[in-house]
């Protein structure tokens, strides 16, 4: 039996793309228009076709016959379409151009003819004037003949597995005629940092973590019940995603990061729990989860480094594989090998335990029973896990839209928009009046 199919729009590296898989999906297509993030999710998902275009030049065309899907059924759309939430008053916020990436997320809902959707945004889109554009939206796919879960929620991460205080809002839709997705259930103990982190060795303890981001060590420790699967232990390993060929005895997504001693003291002095007053980091608790992990900027808006938190058990911030670990991204999921990129890549993810909590609401009101693929994939070439913006851009056959601004040209103006809104959006900031606050 054919598993069910999905496509993933405004991709990133790919938590959401992993999270459906894990649920019982294959992802046939994913459309991102950061090079080096499609770059990223070409490694990670081998069988996947990577669209490294703004949705607003792509089609249910381009998709179906990069996916070589035919005509095939598509099961899910899902994806988080950076919006602006709002608009002049006598306006329809939906009908705002700063919000048209939102109007294509529906318009290619509608193209391929999906049977379910999943929107995921931020949060204050549920609160104040914003809500008056989440009420559009949700009209806009019942004109499409869309079910729409009115009653929408804002799930934490930290109530589906993921030890982390990070909350979106998920809007669930199905065509007339299939069932409502209905919110999953929360699971009934959060893990701990100290349960996602105990079991890694640490970064400083090997000199090759200074010029790499990748180490062969045999030296993890046992893991918990919530690290076992993300060390491809245990029954539940893979979920019902595909299992990938990987080398376990490495140490990677860790380059180290070099701090000044008198860093390293406020670091120790910092209890845990709280945030270190000159840097504003904030460091762990062994026994509590972590803070929202943020993406940073990319290099039009500055290439801020995204505020890593400081380790309980260290004083040093955590690698991007501890970011990643608290996450719930497994250890076999690469990121791009420089700290920027990959700490920006699991910041702008959704938390793939969450989003595969979705996704089996989805298979469930689909009717699917999960099928488990028993053949392992290999990853791609770790060349994509090197690659700047102009060497990824140039790897795709696409001009670099990063950092680059032209006022003259409204579709470069878009896409730009598209990067900077996406950034923001994840970082948890709406946009208000085309400033990210």
């Amino acid at each position: 039996m054919a598993r069910p199919i999905g496509v993933d729009l405004f991709s990133g590296a790919g938590g959401m793309s992993l999270g459906f898989e894990q649920a019982g999906f294959d992802v046939v297509a994913a459309v991102e228009i950061d090079p080096v993030h499609a770059a990223v999710h070409k490694y990670n998902f081998p069988k996947c076709a990577v669209i490294p275009r703004s949705v607003t030049d792509v089609t249910a065309e381009d998709i179906r016959e990069a996916a070589g899907i035919g005509d095939r059924v598509v099961d899910v759309v899902f994806g988080g379409a950076p919006c602006q939430g709002f608009s002049l008053i006598g306006h329809r916020a939906l009908d705002d151009p700063r919000n048209s990436l939102v109007k294509d997320f529906v318009r290619i809902v509608k193209e391929l003819d999906a049977t379910c959707f999943v929107f995921e945004n931020v949060k204050g889109l549920t609160v104040g004037k914003h809500r008056k554009f989440l009420f559009e939206l949700i009209e806009e796919f019942e004109a499409l003949g869309y079910a729409v879960q009115r009653d929408w929620r804002v799930l934490n991460a930290a109530d589906y597995g993921v030890p982390q205080d990070r909350q979106r809002l998920i809007l669930m839709g199905a065509k007339h005629g299939f069932d409502l997705p209905v919110y999953p259930a929360v699971v009934s103990k959060r893990p701990t940092c100290e349960d996602a982190l105990n079991d890694l060795p640490d970064a400083e303890d090997f000199p090759e973590l200074r010029s790499s981001d990748e180490v062969a060590t045999s030296t993890f420790d046992k893991p918990s019940k919530y690290a076992e699967p993300l060390r491809g232990q245990g029954n539940d390993a893979w979920g019902f995603g595909h299992p990938r060929e990987w080398d376990s005895g490495k140490l990677t997504s860790s380059a180290r990061t070099e701090h000044t001693e008198i860093s390293r003291r406020r670091f120790r002095e910092t209890n845990q729990g709280r945030v270190e007053p000159i840097s504003r980091f904030f460091k762990l608790p062994a026994d509590g989860v972590s803070n929202t992990l943020r993406a940073g900027t990319d290099s039009a808006r500055g290439a801020f480094t995204s505020p890593r938190p400081i380790h309980y058990a260290y004083d040093r911030c955590i690698t991007v594989r501890e970011m990643a670990r608290l996450h719930g991204f497994p250890d076999w999921f690469r990121f791009n090998a420089t700290k920027w990129h990959g700490a920006r890549q699991i910041g702008n993810a959704v938390p793939p335990p969450l989003a595969r909590a979705v996704a089996s609401s989805i298979i469930s009101s689909l009717g699917v029973r999960p099928t488990r693929p028993s053949k392992a994939l290999e990853l791609g070439d770790e060349a994509l896990l090197k690659m700047g913006n102009k060497e990824a851009a140039a790897h795709f056959g696409v001009a670099n839209p990063i950092g680059r601004r032209d006022k003259k040209s409204g579709a470069k103006k878009r896409k730009q928009h598209e990067i900077e809104a996406s950034d923001a959006l994840n970082r948890g900031a709406e946009f208000v009046d085309g400033v990210a606050g």
